[in-house]
């Protein structure tokens, strides 16, 4: 039986496909081409101790760089920048943070200590930054939306204070059924760009303050506080910017939910009270009766990393100016040389496994007699775990137009269990890519199932989101939860491991029981997609009422 949330082809298959060209000839042996025991290879050697974790700016990164230019170069591809070569470079910065905090709440010393209590960092460019005697204040979700006519800050001037703030969007109960979240305020349980942190410092940011704290929660920030440790508790990376990012918040960081009960606590007030509150439109700013002291040292480090891109030319005269781009991240956290035992974080699902995918399609595309009408392009992007930076850069900085591109499709981890009966589609129902891929598993007698974590924010956490910002039609799929031959609740079980035990640790590394038959498969819907895309008459979409498409709508009217 399929699960609740399977969407069944008859209903996804609501746009015409008359535009995307069908499998063409040698399509089947280029897919063959594609197996397990090369991706496995891959995933081997870009995990393994010697490429040190696949740090960017780091001699991890030079190992893993050359990697690729080796496969990409053995394939016989292009070199894909168009001024020479398969590299595109990525002026950035390591800002390595100490930091210390005093806090004072109702006159009285409150302790924070760093990492078990709080992390705290700047993006400000510069050696150090500091917050001296800043009034706290709480500012609930700290989000602006005004098409749900939500203000946080109802009008409170918090320049120069410190605002804590909660994670994920406001949990706004359905006033028809007090068990459910209601659908028609920020999509209900699904995390929208307002539940990001990345969003939460920008608005800090533009509302002037001096520093933000967003309060960890495991389940509304999907993953737990050793993850954040991971990536806030040592150098922290980012692209260089000409105003050395002065008009970033001076502060950064995130509280332990504990630590933040306390503080509410010692302030005489009641957090979950005003969690409460804050999930109304009502809600208006909360002193916290105290002050906060922050200074954090940077240490700086310039560094050139670089985005791998090979391509592919297309075989028509006039369609090989047009471009579909597969993407996934050759980086992960590196090695942490201040911890005891195993200090190399190989990311061998995240995203040695994605990298690694990349590869093998590149491959199938090579192997087919007459590459398709239009141009295929192969980007790994660096510094995914550091903001999506590498993607980031290459939007804003296209090597190829982004108005000529027609589509991405990108891969962040792949299905290391088995074969499942559905695909997952994170951010399901935002374009007709949706529809191509659903052609593309029925014929291998599957469906569609939309995001089973919706909570988590996955549609906001990987590079395709770069390429959505500037309009470009993106498709992000993730596992199946559905397995052949495995007991119901197997998928989500194993998604639940992974995220408690390996998600950006140290164990992410191959284990005995990967089985990658399901990525196999999961890659012919990849090629399939890509290739009708690149072979069809018509451009993918946007659908009506997707926040991307009137920035798609915009540039091609240009």
């Amino acid at each position: 039986m399929p699960r609740p949330w399977t969407i069944p082809l008859s209903i996804t298959l609501i746009v015409s496909l008359a535009g995307c060209a069908a499998p063409g000839e040698g399509t089947a042996d280029a897919i063959g081409a594609m197996n397990a025991e090369s991706m496995l290879g891959h995933i081997t050697r870009l995990s393994s101790d010697g490429f040190e974790g696949r740090g960017p700016g780091t001699a991890g990164e030079d190992s893993t760089v050359a990697y690729l230019i080796e496969q990409f170069t053995r394939l016989g591809l292009e070199p894909g920048n168009p001024e020479g070569g398969f590299e595109q470079g990525v002026d950035m910065i390591g800002l390595t943070p100490v930091a210390t905090a005093s806090f004072r709440v109702n006159g009285s010393p409150f302790e924070m200590r760093w990492p078990d209590d709080y992390v705290a960092t700047t993006l400000r460019q510069v050696p150090s930054v500091e917050v001296t005697n800043s009034d706290i204040v709480f500012v609930g979700y700290g989000v602006v939306a005004p098409e749900y006519q939500w203000d946080d800050y109802k009008d409170v001037d918090v320049r120069g204070k410190t605002i804590v703030m909660l994670v994920n969007d406001p949990q706004v109960v359905d006033p028809a059924d007090s068990t459910q979240l209601d659908q028609s305020v920020f999509n209900g349980r699904a995390m929208t760009y307002y539940g990001r942190w990345t969003y939460k410092f920008e608005i800090a940011a533009e509302k002037g303050a001096a520093a933000a704290m967003i309060v960890h929660e495991t389940g509304p920030a999907g993953y737990p506080y050793a993850v954040v440790l991971a990536g806030w508790g040592r150098e922290s990376i980012d692209v260089v910017a000409e105003d050395g990012n002065a008009g970033r918040a001076a502060v950064e960081g995130w509280i332990t939910l504990d630590k933040a009960r306390q503080l509410f606590q010692a302030s005489g007030l009641d957090f979950d009270a005003l969690k409460v509150s804050a999930q109304s439109r009502d809600f208006r700013p909360v002193a916290l009766n105290g002050t906060a002291s922050i200074q954090v040292q940077n240490t700086l480090r310039s560094m050139r990393s670089r985005n791998v891109i090979a391509k592919l030319e297309g075989s028509d005269p006039e369609l090989r100016n047009e471009y579909l781009i597969y993407t996934a991240h050759w980086d992960h956290l590196g090695r942490d040389t201040t911890r005891g035992g195993d200090q190399i974080f190989n990311g061998a699902l995240d995203n040695a496994s994605g990298t690694a995918a990349l590869l093998e399609l590149a491959k199938a595309f090579k192997a087919l007699p007459t590459p398709p009408k239009r141009s295929i392009l192969f980007l790994a992007v660096t510094a995914e775990e550091q903001g999506l930076l590498g993607a980031k850069y290459y939007a804003a900085n296209p090597l190829y137009p982004l108005d000529r591109t027609v589509a991405n499709i990108n891969m962040d981890g792949i299905n290391q269990w088995g074969r499942t009966r559905d695909v997952v589609v994170v951010g399901f129902g935002n374009s007709t890519l949706d529809d191509v891929l659903a052609e593309a598993a029925a014929e291998q007698g599957r469906v569609l199932a939309p995001d089973p974590e919706p909570e988590k924010g996955f549609f906001y956490r990987s590079d395709h989101f770069e390429f959505a910002k500037k309009g470009v039609p993106a498709l992000y799929t993730d596992s199946g939860t559905d397995f052949l031959d495995k007991p119901a609740g197997y998928g989500q079980t194993k998604r639940e491991e992974y995220t408690a035990n390996d998600y950006h640790k140290p164990s992410d590394e191959i284990k005995p029981d990967w089985d990658l038959s399901g990525a196999v498969e999961d890659l012919a819907l990849m090629f399939n997609v890509g290739y009708r895309v690149a072979q069809g008459s018509t451009w993918p979409e946007w659908k009506p009422g997707t926040e991307f498409k009137p920035v798609r709508d915009a540039m091609l009217r240009r």
